[in-house]
């Protein structure tokens, strides 16, 4: 028999020898009502800066060509917004759309700097995706004054001295360009302290929207520097070609920096061979991944046929319903458009707000975009938004809003 006290036994003494304790000091508490929570400048502080939802409405529209419009949203004070959740700059807006009778969800980053948040103002850039349901709504049917429910600001496209170096190698492709504004913003402003060497990809120098805003900073601020990379035009001042490892060799300082890239999914696929023979450690290179356009058949791993389609068991707050998915087609696209409320934020795998269940079925996640803990791995769980069907599938996913 152990000499050793039991901790369990103890425990369980000195509980009952405190009672008294504990019934007396009750006895003594105050019996006014207990404060609201909202009384608790903590709770006031933490509603202001992560609200569950905004409601902004449109207070101007800047076109940048036939095919891409800012828009300037501001607090709609009349649905209870008072004002706007301040970000860091990279991140994003979840944009809440109804469209055709489908609920969706769509991830934009802001481009306006964090200062531009407390005088009122966010700014989202949107271009017109081929196919792209939400941006062509939006392109085509918002009107200044109109009515835009948004998220709090998300992601974690961030700069973060403990992590990043001091130099930030930001290569940009396409639209990929708006959280570089806010970050070439923020570093003018002086409410990011880091140097910003931008590689701008961009057909031409007429495609290279924010290019003159961006360039005129870097004028007058030596921790920005902008470096137009033109695929289709030769012009002087401008490199020619694309972003390639000898490039961001070029243009990098000696020693560690990092690279921030946002732009399309093929830019993605070009630019990481590049840097895997740059040597640079893997915790300095950031993608800012929102947006679901993978195409699994392009992945060496990928076994299924992607010309097939599959029937999806969609369970979702009690209900159940069959529908369609072709394989090239991720989950959640599917969901929207048979009309589910699904669930969605980033819609690239790593925030987790679409986690669901699967429960029957076998399915294809491309690991580059692969999120999900072990243990949800381990036991079942994926991220509709970059999972793909490999044959017939059953899931059981969160209500919207859970």
């Amino acid at each position: 028999m152990s000499d050793k006290p039991n901790i369990s036994s103890l425990s369980r003494t000195r509980f009952v020898k405190n009672a008294a304790a504990r019934v007396k000091a009750v006895a003594k508490a105050s019996g006014d009502e207990p404060k609201a929570l909202d009384d608790y400048a903590a709770n006031r502080i933490v509603a202001a800066l992560h609200p569950h939802v905004q409601h902004l409405k449109i207070a101007e529209i800047i076109e940048h060509g036939p095919d891409m419009k800012s828009f300037l949203l501001e607090p709609d004070r009349t649905k209870g917004t008072e004002r706007l959740a301040w970000f860091s700059a990279g991140q994003y807006l979840s944009i809440h759309l109804e469209v055709g009778g489908a609920s969706l969800n769509r991830p934009y980053s802001i481009a306006s700097s964090s200062r531009d948040a407390l005088n009122g103002r966010y700014r989202i850039t949107v271009k017109r995706v081929e196919g792209g349901v939400a941006s062509g709504y939006m392109l085509d049917h918002w009107q200044v004054g109109g009515s835009v429910l948004a998220s709090a600001p998300l992601g974690e496209f961030t700069y973060e001295p403990l992590r990043d170096a001091k130099t930030v190698i930001g290569v940009a492709g396409g639209s990929g360009i708006t959280p570089f504004r806010s970050f070439a913003k923020a570093i003018f402003e002086g409410d990011e302290d880091f140097e910003l060497v931008l590689l701008y990809g961009s057909r031409t120098i007429g495609d290279a929207v924010f290019s003159d805003e961006i360039a005129e900073m870097a004028a007058s601020c030596p921790k920005i520097r902008l470096v137009n990379v033109l695929s289709e035009q030769k012009k002087r001042g401008c490199e020619h070609g694309f972003i390639t490892a000898e490039l961001i060799r070029k243009y990098a300082p000696e020693g560690e920096y990092s690279i921030f890239l946002c732009g399309p999914q093929a830019m993605y696929r070009f630019v990481d061979k590049e840097i895997e023979s740059l040597g640079v450690r893997r915790k300095f290179v950031r993608h800012e991944l929102f947006g679901e356009y993978f195409h699994p058949e392009q992945n060496g791993d990928y076994k299924g046929d992607i010309n097939a389609e599959y029937t999806v068991t969609v369970r979702v707050a009690g209900e159940e319903y069959r529908i369609p998915c072709r394989a090239d087609t991720t989950l959640l696209r599917a969901m929207e458009a048979a009309g589910i409320a699904a669930p969605s934020d980033c819609r690239s795998g790593r925030c987790g707000w679409c986690r669901s269940q699967l429960l029957a079925g076998e399915v294809y996640v491309p690991e580059s975009v692969d999120g999900r803990r072990y243990a949800d791995k381990e036991y079942g769980y994926i991220h509709p938004c970059c999972t793909f069907p490999l044959g017939d599938v059953t899931i059981d996913v969160p209500p919207m809003g859970c």
